[in-house]
């Protein structure tokens, strides 16, 4: 038996015309679904990039311990579980992340593998002068990566040097040159279609459109501020780059017809997480509210094995299912830690796996959906906390751990899922803080594109104990529990819920005396800046603040004081990150 995945990277399901949109081109999905079973409500678990990763490795959530970082020692590797019971495995990538401190265990799991350089800022090209870089819209928060990305696309001028077309084009070979072997597993990676949405003209030509603006095919990841012609362009890059994906899955699809690889090769066609473009006037994927076109993902599936397609399955299931499918499938056992089921049945008879999944990224809401609801539970503490990272491997996406944050670190007791291994428990740095979005409730059956979020205590109640089941049996740090002020059994009653509501809307407040008030919404401003200054000097930090605004003879604080406050007294790293947060979140 064989089996390949075809995995892309941002992939917004609306963008595909099987799942219902009626402008974007992708004739090869449509394709894809008559020959494979559709899943309907398929959610993401850990995000963004890598976490997602690390699920698809190890079958199992990873958020409530560990942002963004290697495969741990004790982790169950899916690819190399196969590799070590005699299946073959073999990874094409152009995803640049499994380069960097962050990724750098991932790809070594595999038998074999092979990369495609040249995606977003892939630190690839040398150029020590700097290139001719166009008038763009979005490049203030990109460094380097904007900068280098221009280097790099002087040399990605064809079609057929392009990271995506490069990485087919070394997935095909592998296909060609192994189809009549037995026993191999070949995952096909493209970064595409992720930012920035670089892509040919005849891609582009498919959607003619009127624009006169800026260059514009990276947007930033904030809210979005652009007119609707600037809007609408950005969402025509992308369909251009979602029709390139198209066109390599194509290729795909025409190699498994010519050799007839139906009869003995699985297919996987998947992505890692969705992308917002304006829709609840975001764009990206990592610093708002987890929404459904974030986490309600594409997903297909051909097993040989059962002969069922162009068929449609509403069961809940989740990328963690990924690794024991794989694993069932070439009958391998599952390790116990594997907290994914097979989709065999699912496939076979829509067989329900779960009640609920968990989703969300380290520092953020923790999310559950029953497939109706999608419930997102925000800290009750304005500072997010208390949040420690969980690590023997100490790396951010791109760089190690400063030696100051390992100050304070202790070793925690091992957990259910680490081989008796005691872990660096890390306070954790969140650069998101879902405080300021609120405890959100969506029911999607009255309102699908969530337009609407309300609160039902009743509904939360039996939601709460969901969340709580499928934490414990993650094995979650009990302070997530207290993070986000529930019960570790769950059970809560009404009262409970709407207690802890009240006690947040009373802790937001501010006591500046002298006579000073905040205007409407300013308080929450200030709150918010408190929340990421440690709290052994947030009392300074008040007291400054009433300097500030006595010294300037102010009574009424306004927006336009919290801003001076920052730009004047926090130092500049700290004061950019807070300045452009406050513009996204708070809107200031």
């Amino acid at each position: 038996m064989k089996a390949i995945m075809v995995m892309f990277d941002s992939l917004n399901k609306k963008y595909l015309s099987v799942y219902g949109n009626s402008w974007v081109k992708t004739p090869n999905f449509d394709r894809l679904a008559k020959k494979t079973v559709m899943f309907e409500n398929f959610y993401a678990g850990s995000l963004p990039c890598i976490p997602a990763r690390r699920e698809l490795h190890t079958g199992r959530y990873n958020f409530l311990h560990r942002s963004w970082g290697p495969i741990e020692p004790y982790d169950d590797s899916m690819p190399e579980i196969l590799k070590k019971n005699n299946v073959y495995t073999h990874l094409v990538s152009d995803h640049m992340h499994y380069w960097e401190d962050g990724g750098a265990t991932y790809h070594n799991r595999y038998s074999t593998w092979e990369i495609s350089r040249g995606q977003e800022g892939d630190h690839w090209k040398g150029n020590v002068e700097d290139p001719n870089i166009p008038d763009s819209i979005c490049k203030s928060k990109l460094n380097d990566l904007w900068r280098q990305d221009w280097v790099n696309r002087q040399y990605l001028d064809k079609e057929e040097k392009q990271p995506q077309a490069v990485t087919f084009k070394h997935g095909l070979e592998f296909i060609e040159k192994n189809r009549k072997q037995d026993n191999w597993f070949l995952q096909i990676e493209t970064f595409d279609p992720h930012e920035p949405f670089f892509t040919q003209k005849k891609y582009k030509d498919l959607y003619p459109h009127e624009y006169n603006g800026k260059h514009h095919d990276w947007p930033d990841y904030s809210k979005v501020n652009e007119d609707e012609e600037t809007v609408q362009h950005v969402k025509c890059e992308y369909a251009a780059l979602v029709s390139m994906c198209d066109n390599y899955l194509g290729k795909v699809l025409d190699i498994m017809d010519r050799y007839d690889m139906w009869e003995d090769t699985m297919l996987i066609v998947n992505t890692d997480h969705g992308y917002l473009l304006g829709e609840h006037e975001w764009w990206g994927k990592n610093i708002q509210p987890f929404y459904n076109e974030i986490v309600n993902l594409p997903f297909f599936i051909w097993d040989p094995r059962l002969k069922l397609k162009n068929e449609k399955r509403d069961a809940l299931v989740q990328t963690i299912d990924i690794a024991p499918t794989l694993l069932e499938f070439f009958n391998v056992k599952i390790p116990r830690d594997m907290e994914g089921k097979s989709l065999r049945d699912t496939i076979l008879n829509n067989k329900k796996i779960r009640e609920g999944a968990l989703f969300g990224m380290a520092g953020g809401h923790v999310n559950v959906t029953d497939g109706r609801y999608v419930y997102m539970r925000g800290p009750v503490s304005t500072d997010n906390t208390p949040h420690y990272e969980y690590t023997l491997m100490p790396t951010h996406m791109n760089q190690l751990f400063g030696v100051n944050e390992f100050a304070g670190m202790e070793l925690s007791e091992p957990f259910s899922f680490s081989k008796s291994c005691r872990l660096m428990k890390i306070h954790s740095f969140n650069y998101i803080n879902p405080y300021w979005y609120g405890t959100m409730l969506f029911d999607l059956q009255k309102d699908p594109n969530q337009n609407n979020p309300y609160r039902d205590y009743e509904i939360e109640k039996s939601l709460i104990k969901v969340m709580a089941y499928l934490m414990k049996s993650n094995d979650a740090p009990i302070e997530q529990y207290k993070r986000i002020g529930i019960s570790q059994d769950g059970i809560m009653d009404t009262e409970e819920i709407e207690k802890i509501e009240i006690e947040k809307s009373d802790n937001e407040k501010v006591e500046l005396g002298n006579n000073i008030t905040f205007e409407k919404g300013t308080e929450k401003a200030f709150l918010f800046i408190l929340s990421y200054i440690p709290k052994q000097k947030r009392t300074q930090m008040i007291d400054l603040f009433k300097m500030m605004l006595i010294e300037m003879n102010i009574t009424l604080v306004t927006k336009k004081h919290i801003k001076e406050f920052v730009e004047k007294t926090l130092p500049s790293p700290m004061n950019m990150m807070l300045l452009n947060f406050m513009k996204q979140i708070l809107e200031i």
